[in-house]
């Protein structure tokens, strides 16, 4: 029983009420919060009495400052932090600004104000060599394949004739050297062909050739500026191919 009796009871322990600041009542943190910003704006004033006789100081008189309105240095430090966050000053290296808004007037003095209105102006002028350029380009196509459909008619009348002068003028035994020959001087015509435009001497290769030539001549004729629009091209598509290659020109206009 007596062993019994002497035990603690935990059940009738009551725990201490919560002591919770009344309303009004100073906490530590809002003395804290107060003390910052009595600090800061101490040094703010001291700041203010040294951009009278200067516009900038060096960081370490920056911190001496902030230091000389501060309890510690170690508050000094933390109140020049927070007034180069807040933009009250701004930091460089190791100098500082005392006089921000001069520091950004003197920037925008030296930008351009019209830059966002003439931006635009190279891009409007390329779209209307583009169109230009695209008219040339149908007109080309235009001309080369008036001269592809002449070829085509030329080699039709041509068989055509060997045909008659084969089986009713003449005779075989005459026409074979004549087709050797015929056929000889379009092989030497085609390998003049490469040796000229060091392209493959097929129906594509004769249609960019002669695709390119045309533009060229109309470019000329019409006073279109290729360099012109190669800067237009670098300057608005800096990332993109200056001047189309003329096999993906013609390419393009054949489909």
């Amino acid at each position: 029983m007596k062993a019994t009796n002497s035990r603690i009871r935990l059940e009738g322990l009551v725990p201490p009420p919560v002591v919770r600041p009344s309303e009004g009542e100073l906490t530590v943190a809002d003395a804290k919060k107060i003390l910052r910003v009595s600090q800061i704006e101490k040094v703010k004033s001291l700041l203010l009495k040294s951009s009278c006789n200067k516009d900038c100081v060096s960081y370490e008189e920056f911190v001496e400052i902030c230091v000389s309105g501060c309890l510690n240095r170690d508050q000094g430090l933390d109140v020049a932090k927070a007034l180069d966050d807040s933009g009250s000053v701004i930091v460089l290296g190791d100098v500082v600004f005392l006089k921000p808004h001069q520091v950004v007037k003197a920037i925008h003095c030296l930008l351009p104000m019209n830059m966002p209105v003439t931006q635009y102006a190279p891009v409007k002028e390329l779209e209307e060599m583009e169109q230009w350029k695209a008219a040339i380009d149908t007109k080309a196509k235009k001309m080369v394949q008036r001269e592809l459909w002449g070829g085509l008619a030329y080699l039709v009348v041509q068989t055509a004739g060997f045909m008659r002068l084969t089986f009713w003028e003449l005779s075989w035994d005459v026409m074979e050297p004549i087709c050797f020959y015929v056929t000889s001087m379009y092989f030497m015509g085609g390998y003049a062909f490469f040796l000229r435009t060091a392209k493959e001497p097929s129906f594509e290769g004769f249609y960019q050739s002669r695709f390119s030539s045309k533009q060229k001549k109309l470019m000329r004729r019409q006073g279109f500026d290729v360099e012109k629009y190669k800067e237009l091209r670098k300057a608005c598509y800096p990332h993109q191919e200056e001047w189309p290659s003329e096999s993906s020109s013609a390419i393009e206009e054949a489909n």
